[in-house]
């Protein structure tokens, strides 16, 4: 949430309710949707380590609002978030906790808990269809996340397949 927020303000100056639309506007309904108030308690962290400045101005009839602007500071730690690359390996998946110690407990079974997780991919890419369907079609940002979302999926699905044929064979 810090990057994207100092993202949109290295566009201009916004209060809260204005980067929380930029937000969902940009990346459709398929993405979680901002909470206001992680919003503002982000933009609060933000001001408070120098990479933005917020200001009060006045509104007639209204209480005054805040509007946010990147700093310096701000814009070099977007400049260097922009160039860091994802490093997001799954070795801490939780569903492979599971299927690793489920035979040492007794409780569950493997290959059901495979066949769950794959229903559970299954749907997730149904309502993953459903989104995109309905999602503007002029808006390729959202439907790229969608489609990143599926192929991430559908990954999972080929690994639990493997999965399933490896611990059959040990059975």
């Amino acid at each position: 949430m810090r990057q994207s927020l100092l993202a949109l303000l290295a566009r201009g100056p916004a209060h809260g309710y204005e980067l929380k639309q930029d937000l969902e506007q940009l990346l459709g309904s398929a993405y979680p949707q901002p909470n206001i108030g992680q919003i503002y308690v982000t933009l609060g962290r933000l001001e408070k380590s120098g990479l933005i400045e917020g200001e009060d101005v006045e509104q007639a009839g209204r209480p005054n609002k805040k509007v946010y602007h990147l700093t310096d500071t701000g814009r070099e730690a977007l400049r260097a978030w922009f160039e860091e690359t994802a490093d997001e390996p799954r070795v801490r998946d939780e569903f492979f906790m599971k299927l690793a110690l489920a035979p040492q407990t007794g409780l569950a079974d493997r290959i059901a808990l495979i066949n769950r997780q794959r229903r559970q991919y299954l749907n997730t890419m149904r309502q993953l269809s459903k989104l995109a369907a309905a999602e503007d079609r002029d808006n390729r940002v959202a439907h790229l996340l969608i489609e990143g979302a599926m192929l991430h999926l559908q990954a999972d699905l080929d690994w639990l397949e493997r999965c399933q044929e490896e611990l059959e064979e040990l059975e």
